[in-house]
């Protein structure tokens, strides 16, 4: 049940963002739903599909589909009431990751998986939604940008490993923590304008 309302609650964050970005390219009902589905459900798919676990989890689960669809309809009757567009689009990308990013590392963990592995499973599960939700809209996915992106979901699945090998707390406070750290390191990136270097070609 703990992981069940983990889930959900990632969806509903990654269907909110995938709603404002949806909403700023001024796209139709049908489009705004569809890219809200893709945002919420790309990376799960994804996760799913690698290790082998179809149909994957929301054909499974009407529920999903009924919390897409709710935080779809929520975000666009609430859109005005969102503060400042972009920041809220940020706010929900990000909690999105970081709760996406701890369900990767579990299921990996469940399917038997090297840690390393299910660190970037854990970073696929939390980044493949909003990549597919900017190339979409026509946007540079923010995990190419120079942004601290992957990087946070990277972290975030190192503490879990380390708490987890402490073998100190539960493992659902180990989930928790880990998520809110991709949470916290993501906010501390952009607050203090902490970026990864571009690589680029100095012409001759």
């Amino acid at each position: 049940m703990f992981f069940q309302i983990i889930d959900i609650l990632g969806t509903i964050a990654f269907a909110i963002s995938g709603v404002l970005v949806a909403l700023n390219k001024k796209l139709d009902p049908f489009g705004v739903f569809i890219i809200a589905f893709v945002t919420a459900v790309g990376g799960g798919t994804l996760r799913d599909v690698l290790i082998g676990k179809t149909p994957v989890f929301w054909m499974l689960d009407m529920t999903f589909l009924y919390v897409i669809a709710g935080s779809t309809l929520f975000a666009v009757i609430f859109r005005y009431k969102l503060d400042k567009l972009r920041k809220s689009l940020f706010l929900f990308d990000t909690i999105g990751i970081g709760l996406y990013t701890v369900i990767g590392v579990e299921k990996g963990l469940a399917a038997g998986l090297h840690p390393l592995i299910c660190i970037a499973l854990g970073t696929m599960s939390a980044c493949f939604g909003g990549v597919l939700r900017d190339i979409l809209c026509n946007e540079i996915p923010v995990i190419f940008r120079k942004e601290i992106y992957a990087t946070a979901c990277i972290v975030g699945g190192m503490v879990y490993f380390g708490l987890s090998a402490m073998d100190v707390i539960e493992n659902n406070l180990v989930f928790l923590i880990s998520g809110l750290v991709v949470i916290v390191v993501r906010l501390t990136a952009v607050v203090f304008k902490i970026s990864l270097p571009t690589l680029y070609r100095v012409n001759q």
